[in-house]
């Protein structure tokens, strides 16, 4: 089938500004635009269009994939990949010589900006001087001046050391804080001891911040449990922004309870909206966002743009930006 005149499936929820563009940057093309979820996470119900074709951008159904004889190329509107990374999935795509992206490179930027907005916020006792001076009307400038911290004396240890981990130590350099880089595969990065997953609990003790941008598989169920917070440096600070799931979150409220973790940042829970009477929300020193780290103002062109790019780029028979597979 000729690449330059393809049928593109969509089930990205745009606005008219960039549905417009999506439309304009396309019209060579047969577009399907489908129904779309609520939210980028959730499940979206199968679509019989999508079998006839051979681009899909968005967050299609896995079984609709596994069925679709014509698709080409699959580019998924998010960073993570979690209900995709299926042995049969991955064998479907080989087997059919069908190209799998993701959008990693719109959401490296800002989920590294809130990781070191989070960070900053701790080491400089933001957080605790709000809440002091909003429920107690208190002064308490001894206590948090002493519980203040620099980068530059601390040891930071990034678990899941992809396009996230490696733009937030970026960030971190000119602070001159010590980084610890943990991913599965590991590899060399500058500035950075770099380690595999099996060698997290031994790199845990020397850690003051863990930061947690692991994605979700087989490998990383509850990988943060209560051995490995039991290993932290006592008054580490936890956080969290790959995905709620890699995170025993009983352990973690314990381990908040107890002092052995001195605060925890979660952008990401396990279920998520986190039900009102969750026992995290009345965690101590337990700061939760509703995973809105990877947000920004113009996420939609955001992504409409990189697609568009890799559109091009297949087009022409090009490498793919933020390819899987």
């Amino acid at each position: 089938m000729d690449q330059k005149s393809s049928v593109i499936w969509t089930n990205l929820r745009l606005a008219e500004p960039e549905l417009d563009l999506f439309r304009a940057e396309t019209k060579d093309h047969q577009l399907i635009i489908a129904a779309a979820g609520p939210h980028v996470l959730a499940e979206n119900a199968g679509d019989p269009q999508l079998a006839a074709a051979t681009i899909v951008f968005g967050q299609p159904s896995p079984e609709d994939l596994l069925k679709s004889k014509n698709l080409r190329w699959l580019h998924v509107s998010s960073a993570g990949y979690t209900r995709y990374d299926r042995k049969d999935l991955f064998d479907h795509f080989s087997t059919n010589k069908i190209a799998f992206t993701n959008s990693s490179s719109v959401f490296s930027e800002p989920c590294a900006e809130h990781a070191l907005a989070v960070l900053l916020a701790e080491t400089r006792q933001l957080y605790p001087s709000y809440l002091d001076e909003l429920h107690k009307r208190e002064w308490q400038q001894n206590e948090r001046r002493a519980a203040a911290s620099l980068l530059s004396e601390q040891t930071i240890l990034i678990a899941g050391f992809g396009s996230i981990g490696q733009r937030l130590a970026e960030f971190l350099k000119p602070f001159g804080s010590r980084i610890i880089g943990v991913r599965r595969r590991p590899r060399p990065s500058p500035g950075v001891s770099v380690l595999g997953l099996d060698d997290v609990k031994t790199a845990l003790p020397e850690a003051d911040h863990v930061m947690n941008f692991l994605p979700e598989n087989s490998e990383t169920i509850h990988f943060f449990d209560k051995d490995k917070f039991s290993r932290c440096r006592p008054g580490a600070c936890y956080y969290s922004l790959g995905r709620g799931t890699t995170t025993d979150q009983n352990a973690l409220i314990v381990a908040l309870k107890s002092g052995q973790l001195r605060a925890a940042y979660l952008d990401v829970t396990d279920p998520e909206p986190l039900p009102p009477d969750h026992p995290l929300w009345f965690a101590p020193n337990c700061y939760i966002t509703p995973h809105s780290s990877g947000g920004h103002h113009n996420e939609s062109l955001r992504l409409t743009k990189h697609f568009l790019a890799n559109l091009r780029r297949f087009e022409n028979g090009e490498p793919l930006i933020d390819r899987i597979i």
